[in-house]
């Protein structure tokens, strides 16, 4: 599991400029790929300092780190992700087909529910893609907790997660206008297959990736294209009772979209108050944080506004945030 989060790191910050070229959904604001590496990176870190062999704790340790540290629509996605997969596999120190299978159903139902109004043709439909795809293996395969089982589950998802990636292109009208496909599902595709590579050794050939319209290096900026984006992403953490949280969801999404709405983790005196991860794209953040004052203190609060900068200065500037160690800009 360390090493899948590590590679996952990896094969992210190699491709995070094309995932950025043809981020255009659900705005083209080109950060799909640099929040997902953020993301995982803030994962995998957390994962190599943790001693522990339970893959459950594990992950949600690296799961809880993803969703503090989370850039973005897509990574928040991630993270939602992370922390419902690791749930499944709590009190286990090997990780088998079934439960893989298990672990990916967890995590659907849960981003799935974690947004206001989930889409097809986007990161959900390729996790839905590739539950199914371990689900269906789960059933024909003798001897269901052999390594040769997880082996074919492994390869079943990343099949599936594939053919999902192919088929947002048709799914969304704006991917379909600029013939590309979805930015967040190529991400999730590149984190499951770099789980079978960890397993199995055997990674995604660039000729697949390549294949995907929009993805080759010689191809455009798509993003670039695009009507800029209007507005701020607001995200924050802020403890809240469900009901209260289920309130401030309502209002959120009254005055913006692309609203997230995940626990981080739930307090141990059995009141169901828990930290909530909040991410919203509004045009008036002063609003927005007002709302989510009214029912609770935000922390970690960070805006960034959607409109894209060209990739060059983009480059630049996260070179400078790098070289200075600071935080994300707001």
């Amino acid at each position: 599991m360390r090493r899948w989060l590590a590679d996952a790191e990896t094969v992210l910050a190699n491709h995070s400029d094309r995932l950025n070229a043809i981020n255009i959904f659900p705005v083209a604001d080109g950060d799909t790929g640099t929040n997902l590496y953020h993301t995982v990176r803030a994962a995998a870190l957390a994962a190599a300092g943790d001693p522990r062999t339970d893959l459950g704790e594990l992950l949600g340790g690296a799961g809880q780190a993803a969703m503090e540290e989370a850039w973005g629509n897509s990574g928040t996605l991630f993270a939602v992700f992370l922390d419902a997969f690791a749930a499944s596999l709590k009190g286990h120190t090997r990780l088998s087909g079934p439960l893989l299978a298990t672990a990916l159903h967890r995590a659907q139902i849960r981003a799935w529910s974690a947004l206001s109004e989930p889409v097809s043709g986007t990161m959900l439909s390729v996790l839905e893609a590739a539950a199914e795809g371990a689900a269906s293996t789960e059933a024909s395969e003798a001897g269901a907790d052999s390594n040769h089982a997880l082996a074919a589950a492994l390869d079943a998802v990343v099949e599936a997660a594939l053919g999902a990636v192919v088929d947002t292109e048709a799914q969304l009208g704006v991917l379909t206008s600029a013939r590309v496909v979805d930015a967040g599902g190529v991400g999730l595709l590149l984190v499951l297959a770099a789980l079978r590579s960890a397993v199995l050794g055997e990674g995604l050939a660039e000729d697949t990736l390549e294949a995907l319209h929009g993805f080759r290096v010689q191809d455009p900026h798509i993003h670039a294209d695009q009507p800029e984006a209007l507005g701020v992403e607001l995200m924050c953490t802020v403890t809240l009772s469900p009901l209260d949280a289920a309130g401030l969801r309502q209002r959120l999404d009254e005055i913006g979209d692309s609203v997230i709405m995940s626990p981080v983790g739930a307090f141990d005196d059995g009141s169901g108050v828990c930290r909530w991860r909040v991410h919203v794209h509004v045009a008036d953040p002063d609003e927005a944080l007002a709302l989510i004052r009214s029912v609770g203190e935000p922390e970690r609060v960070a805006f960034t506004e959607l409109h894209a900068p060209e990739p060059a200065a983009a480059d630049r500037r996260e070179a400078d945030r790098l070289a200075e160690g600071g935080p994300r800009a707001s």
